[in-house]
Formats: C-alpha cells, sequence, structure tokens
C-alpha cells in the first residue's frame, strides 16, 4: 500500500468543528490537497481561505479523495456521513481509505469496516484525545483500529496531526481505547472540581494551589489545561458537555457488555446530565464546576 505523501495523496475531511478545523487545516498547510464538507458551510470559510475545496455532500469528498477522514458529534452523524445514500462510501473508489475520527460505538466502526470491505475499501476507527488545546496545537494522541498496513500507510497523516499515534489492533480498538481514555477522565474532572471548591472554601488561592499540586502526584492534563479556564470563569467548549455525556453513555453500554460495574464512571455521568440541565450542554467540560458547586450551595 502506497505510503501517503502530499503530492499523490488527496484527502477529504468531513466535519469541521471546534477540533476537525484545526486538525483539517494542519493537513492543507503539510500541502495536502484537501476537499471538504460541513453542514453548516459557513465554518469551512478558513480552509478554503487555505486551498480547500469545498463540496456539497460527504459523497462529493470521497470522489475527489483516496483517503477521507470524519469528525462530527454522534454514532448516528457517523452513520450518516459515511454509510447514508450521500455518504462517503459512495463516493469512494475502490483502495481507498475511511478514517472515522469521531469518538463513537465501537460495533459501528465494526460495521463500517465490513461494509468498507465489501466495496474494496478499507475503514479505520481513530478516535483523538487532547481536546481543542491538542487539536490546534497538533499534538492530539490518536488511537487506531482496523487493518495494519492501512495504519502504516497513513503515518505521514497522523504526524501531521498528532503527537501519539498507537495502532490498537482490529476494527473497534481504537473505539475502545477511547472509552479507556474517557472513564480515566470522567472521574478525575469530578475529583478536580471538588479538589477546587475545597480549596476555595479553605480559604486557599487556587491560583497558588495549583503550583504546587499540578507538578505532583496528582498532575494531570485536566488539571493543568482547565483549572486555569475554570478560575477564569472560560466555559468555551474545547470540548462539549454534550459530547462527553454521549461518550460517557457509551462507555457504560460497553462496561455492561464487559459485565463490569463501573461506579466512579456512572456517577461522573449524573453530575454531567445534572450540567445539561443547567444548560451548559454547549459548554465546555470544565463548566462542571459550576454542577458542583451548585450541588454544594456555593456560588461560582
Amino acid at each position: 500500500m502506497e505510503i501517503a505523501h502530499p503530492e499523490t495523496t488527496r484527502v477529504g475531511w468531513i466535519g469541521t468543528g471546534v477540533m476537525g478545523r484545526s486538525m483539517c487545516s494542519h493537513l492543507l498547510k503539510a500541502g495536502y490537497k484537501t476537499s471538504v464538507f460541513n453542514r453548516s458551510a459557513e465554518k469551512l470559510n478558513d480552509l478554503v481561505r487555505l486551498g480547500a475545496v469545498a463540496c456539497s455532500s460527504p459523497s462529493e469528498v470521497a470522489s475527489k479523495s483516496d483517503v477521507v477522514f470524519s469528525m462530527v458529534g454522534y454514532p448516528s452523524d457517523v452513520e450518516e456521513v459515511l454509510l447514508g445514500e450521500k455518504g462517503a462510501l459512495a463516493g469512494l473508489s475502490p483502495g481507498g481509505i475511511i478514517v472515522d475520527m469521531t469518538t463513537s460505538r465501537p460495533g459501528l466502526a465494526v460495521r463500517i469496516a465490513a461494509e468498507a470491505l465489501a466495496k474494496s475499501v478499507i475503514a479505520l476507527d481513530a478516535p483523538v484525545s487532547g481536546g481543542d488545546i491538542g487539536a490546534r496545537e497538533a499534538r492530539l494522541s490518536i488511537m487506531v483500529g482496523g487493518d495494519q498496513e492501512a495504519f502504516d500507510a497513513l503515518i505521514p497523516l497522523w504526524k501531521v496531526m498528532g503527537a501519539t499515534y498507537v495502532f490498537q489492533g482490529p476494527a473497534g480498538s481504537g473505539q475502545h481505547t477511547k472509552m479507556v481514555n474517557q472513564i480515566l477522565i470522567a472521574s478525575g474532572m469530578v475529583g478536580l472540581c471538588e479538589a477546587i471548591l475545597y480549596a476555595k472554601q479553605a480559604g486557599l488561592d487556587p491560583e497558588l494551589v495549583l503550583k504546587s499540586v499540578s507538578s505532583g502526584a496528582a498532575g494531570s492534563w485536566s488539571l493543568s489545561n482547565l483549572t486555569p479556564r475554570i478560575l477564569k470563569r472560560d466555559f468555551a467548549p474545547g470540548f462539549f458537555v454534550d459530547h462527553i455525556v454521549k461518550d460517557l453513555s457509551i462507555a457504560i453500554e460497553e462496561a455492561e457488555k464487559l459485565g463490569l460495574q463501573l461506579p466512579g464512571l456512572n456517577n461522573a455521568k449524573k453530575v454531567y446530565e445534572f450540567l445539561q440541565t443547567m444548560d451548559h450542554g454547549s459548554s465546555g467540560t470544565q463548566a462542571l464546576i459550576l454542577a458542583m458547586a451548585k450541588l454544594n450551595g456555593i456560588d461560582w
């Protein structure tokens, strides 16, 4: 299988939201000819200015591409843009590669891979971690399931978008790995908010506390990157609350299939669902502090 290269590999991109826009821009800046589609066409403007070709459907994107990436919101969106009547699979020529970078259901990734194979196309599931910061700075962690040879052929593309890219195994393995990632983050965010509230109520300066704890055993990506936003009351989305609830719901479904009881995961989902009732579904996940503060009768 030919290794991806700007002179020979045509790229397609479907979904240019908070993260997808930045990820696609890195490919354009690396010299890849890129066709793009987004349901809200105005979100394509920045990419078109960088040289992307705007398309009217996912199938049109695929017809102009050798490798098609999708980065959308929900499993239903993945089905529509990849498997729908005007989806990418309908327009991609045999030998092409589909890469879904949406966090979605492992079972759907397996289904996409099977339907792609029936059309002589390869499909990879490649969800990412790192949020808007990782997307902008090309420091994402990319978790890939599917075909090893296809993964290897796309290494030049992984390098453009991420700092870490690991082949995890057969179709669905990338999505299962992302569930591990979300399970780790879920309870951690609850603990982070509890710790900040404790510091506040104890009369400490949270910024000074952060200097002490972020470099010790309690350090984490969330602590270093999201706590400053919390302290500034910056709840702009790097990753939507609605999307983390979607991810945690998938993780709970998959855990139940595996016979696992994960109380920390279930508790975190409930707190995020409470945050949704506060009309913060479109806020960033750091807005969890608002739910935790309300539960404690504390103003934030």
